[in-house]
């Protein structure tokens, strides 16, 4: 028989947002068990490098964390945390299976927060699958996990103020960043900057990290065309303004901005609008057992995950009340995505950067060229398997969706590439209880 666990309130990602709920849960009396797949709590915003230490001394310790909340979530007595666990299937109503690097366990819940985050959208380029060149972000959560980039050439590209707090984290572990290439137009950031008088402590974050950045150059208008190199990254050729640039470098980053993570989400049942769940005031989805709080239900930033994230734990808990006293708060977070996602449009000539020749989907290796003549996606998967591979379409889904405007739908269980031994097991619950 597969391990069971029970709980009353079952919170999926521990970054900001899932973190927030987690404690709101516990501090009215109510038992959650917080899963996240990285070896620890903090997600993506609040990532450290690794060590040995379990999660509750690594929360207490990690100088990332705001020392009040990871002090509050230590002294929980009713929080069990489950990190390197995954969500890989919905086996029922109130049912998750979790699996972890030693065994699969079905977890019941009342009621669950999914605050599974966000990823960063990658397009597609001449070049983009060579060693040495990875997302924006991915670098950043690299160097933050212990890689070595001190005295490293390294150019960062795409959109969004991902590239500025990634350029920061590479700056200050040694590297030598060379440049930051923006897509957004001139206009499109002076725009952008003048909004953030709107949200003062944004504008005094952007104000000080674009000045520890002083010396690193930022060009508006500007986007990668292709990654050089044989066997490994050489050099970036990069369109700056209406010329065309080569810089010799040692790593490439490369963002277009975040996508929600939505796969468990879909999995549930649970309505999505424009790629994010539909949630209403109180972050209640479709389903009525499932709240959403985090990037998840739209990209916004830390203090909106926090604050969504403490939303969603009172909700469970029936603190309506508290929940509704916080409305207008996030309100106010909501307009500054708006602002985000208009200012930060991707322009289209950074959806036209693929030749005939680029991979699109790289598990299945199936290149531009030959997506051309599909009209969807799901006649693509059939015809080529693009989407069928480790991956299952996270990352070449969402390519396919900005170049070809097919929208990505049909995900299957299991989530994630899973261990035969937990699929057996699925397998014989769902017989048993049918």
């Amino acid at each position: 028989m597969m391990p069971e666990l029970h709980t009353d309130i079952a919170v999926v990602g521990a970054g900001p947002a899932g973190l927030a709920a987690a404690l709101a849960v516990c501090e009215h009396g109510g038992r959650v068990c917080l899963i996240d797949d990285n070896a620890k709590p903090g997600g993506q915003v609040w990532r450290a490098e690794l060590g040995k230490a379990d999660s509750q001394v690594w929360l207490a310790n990690n100088p990332a964390i705001p020392a009040e909340l990871a002090t509050r979530l230590v002294q929980a007595d009713k929080l069990r945390v489950l990190t390197a666990t995954r969500v890989v299937a919905v086996t029922a109503t109130g049912s998750l299976l979790l699996e972890d690097t030693q065994k699969s366990v079905q977890l019941h819940y009342q009621t669950l927060i999914v605050a599974s985050g966000a990823r960063e959208l990658l397009l597609p380029f001449p070049g983009w699958t060579l060693p040495g060149v990875t997302g924006a972000g991915g670098l950043q959560a690299l160097v933050k996990q212990g890689l070595d980039v001190c005295g490293k050439r390294i150019v960062l590209a795409g959109s969004g103020p991902l590239l500025l707090a990634s350029a920061a984290t590479l700056k200050a572990a040694g590297a030598h960043v060379l440049l930051i290439a923006e897509q957004a137009k001139s206009w499109q950031l002076a725009g952008f900057v003048w909004a953030l008088r709107h949200w003062p402590a944004k504008l005094a974050q952007a104000a000080h990290l674009r000045w520890a950045l002083r010396q690193v150059p930022y060009r508006a208008g500007s986007y990668v065309q292709a990654a050089l190199g044989k066997e490994r990254l050489q050099a970036v050729r990069l369109k700056l303004g209406n010329t065309v640039r080569e810089f010799e470098c040692d790593w490439l980053g490369v963002g277009f901005g975040l996508l929600p993570n939505t796969e468990l989400l879909q999995a549930l049942g649970c309505e999505l609008q424009n790629g994010t769940a539909k949630v209403d005031a109180l972050l209640q989805s479709s389903h009525p057992d499932v709240l959403v709080a985090g990037e998840a239900c739209g990209i916004g930033g830390l203090d909106k995950a926090l604050l969504e994230g403490r939303m969603a734990g009172l909700v469970a808990t029936g603190q309506i009340a508290a929940a509704k006293a916080l409305i207008p708060e996030r309100e106010l977070h909501l307009r500054f995505s708006a602002h985000l996602a208009r200012y930060f449009a991707l322009s289209p000539a950074v959806q036209e950067l693929a030749d005939a020749d680029t991979m699109v989907c790289r598990c299945e290796d199936v290149r531009h060229g030959e997506l051309l003549g599909y009209s969807n996606w799901r006649e693509a998967k059939l015809q080529t398997r693009c989407g069928m591979g480790a991956c299952q379409g996270r990352i070449c889904g969402a390519a396919c969706s900005t170049l070809y405007g097919w929208p990505v739908t049909g995900n299957r269980p299991p989530l994630l590439p899973t261990r035969l031994g937990s699929l057996l097991q699925l397998e014989s619950t769902e017989v048993s209880s049918s």
